[in-house]
């Protein structure tokens, strides 16, 4: 079982949702984005979503581009993310993902990459613009190095498409909340409930919802359905608005913190 699967089942047992955050890894610089991780998982996060930079993410929104950018500008890139993940793991043992585009995966070599993730302790890995025709290879060489591949889920998805998702994920499915980019229109409270009971139908897979959840109250509306959800885009715009390291980590606890304190509340 993985950290990821271990870090679910308890979260279940103890009726509460996941809470996963996600961070650019360098922005804005390496040695905050371990600083931030480690506050995240003290604050209260169960999972960090590490994003690798990239300078042209399909799936993410103007937010998230910008960081991507400013992290590259500072010479951030794909092998510092994974030695990132590795300073987070000799100090945390919560869960850790790597999002990143295929692009970084191809140019890296699929089975080094794989293999390079498990050694820095990487849990699970999201590739939004991996088309899921193409996923085989990715998904069975994340299997062979123990790591969990989870797929996208979108509103548009077809049944059959779906059902197709659900099997190729593990971990957890991640469902996107709303139409678009990441950092979007914030996600209206009750517009994900009827896809996520739908899909929850299909498999017995956790499923976290993500793209527009940018406050305590929509993550709490959400997990009425949703078994937890993943925030980005306002993560790092509280990070990129403090005026320095100790500031941003002071920021994104306080944040973590509302909206763990608002999705246990009874």
């Amino acid at each position: 079982m993985s950290r990821i699967d271990e870090k679910l089942k308890s979260l279940k047992a103890g009726k509460r949702k996941a809470l996963v955050i996600f961070l650019t890894a360098g922005d804005p610089s390496l040695s905050a984005s371990c600083d931030l991780a480690l506050c995240a998982f003290d604050a209260g996060a169960d999972i960090v979503e590490l994003g690798a930079p990239f300078s042209d993410p399909l799936a993410d929104g103007p937010v998230i581009q910008k960081s991507f950018l400013r992290s590259i500008a500072k010479g951030a890139n794909l092998k510092k993310t994974l030695i990132l993940a590795e300073k987070i793991r000799k100090t945390d043992e919560n869960p850790l993902v790597i999002m990143l585009a295929s692009t970084l995966v191809i140019n890296h070599g699929v089975g080094r990459f794989m293999r390079d993730c498990a050694s820095s302790g990487i849990d699970g890995l999201i590739i939004p613009d991996a088309p899921l025709e193409e996923a085989g290879e990715f998904n069975g060489k994340a299997k062979n190095a123990g790591l969990d591949m989870i797929m996208l889920a979108a509103p548009t998805s077809t049944p059959s498409r779906l059902r197709r998702i659900c099997s190729m994920s593990r971990g957890f499915v991640y469902y996107i909340n709303v139409s678009g980019v990441t950092g979007g229109a914030a996600a209206d409270r009750k517009e994900g409930v009827k896809p996520i009971a739908r899909l929850k139908k299909l498999t017995s897979l956790p499923i976290l919802a993500g793209f527009g959840v940018k406050t305590p109250a929509h993550a709490r509306a959400l997990c009425k359905t949703a078994d937890g959800v993943i925030i980005g885009s306002r993560a790092i715009e509280i990070i990129h608005s403090a005026k320095s390291k100790a500031a941003a980590v002071k920021a994104l606890s306080k944040f973590v913190r509302s909206v763990r304190k608002e999705m246990d509340r009874k």
